[in-house]
This record gives C-alpha cells, sequence and structure tokens, in this order.
C-alpha cells in the first residue's frame, strides 16, 4: 500500500521549481517582447503592448505564488 498524503501524492519540489520557471518564462517573455518589439517596430499595437504586460505581471505572481504555496504552505500542512 503506498502512502498519499493530505494533498495526494504531490511532488513539491517538481511543482515549485515548475511554477517558478514558468513565471520566470512569462516575465522574460513579457519584458523582451516590449524591448525587442519598440527597438524593431517602434510603436507597438496597443494589444501587444497590453500582451506582454499583463505577461510580465502574470509572470511574476505565478513565480511568487508557487514558491509560496507548493514549497511552503502545502508541506507544512501535510
Amino acid at each position: 500500500m503506498t502512502r498519499t498524503g493530505r494533498y495526494g501524492d504531490l511532488d513539491y519540489p517538481t511543482l515549485t521549481k515548475g511554477g517558478f520557471l514558468l513565471g520566470l518564462g512569462l516575465l522574460v517573455l513579457g519584458a523582451a517582447g516590449e524591448l525587442l518589439g519598440h527597438a524593431f517596430v517602434g510603436q507597438l499595437p496597443a494589444w501587444e503592448h497590453t500582451l506582454f504586460t499583463f505577461a510580465e505581471g502574470g509572470g511574476l505572481i505565478i513565480g511568487f505564488f508557487s514558491v509560496w504555496i507548493f514549497g511552503v504552505i502545502l508541506p507544512l500542512t501535510e
């Protein structure tokens, strides 16, 4: 019989690293899109500016909260 935790059989280190890297990737994608878009195209359309800005903000939120949720809170509540 396998023993599972309170939240099932979750691999917290993998989820923490994956969430952080996803957030970091979104942040880099948004920042690089803004910088390269302005460098090569000049003025970006409003929808592209909004997309890159949301990617940056979402990346910060996902990267921050995945570390706290999967790296600190859930392992402590097992």
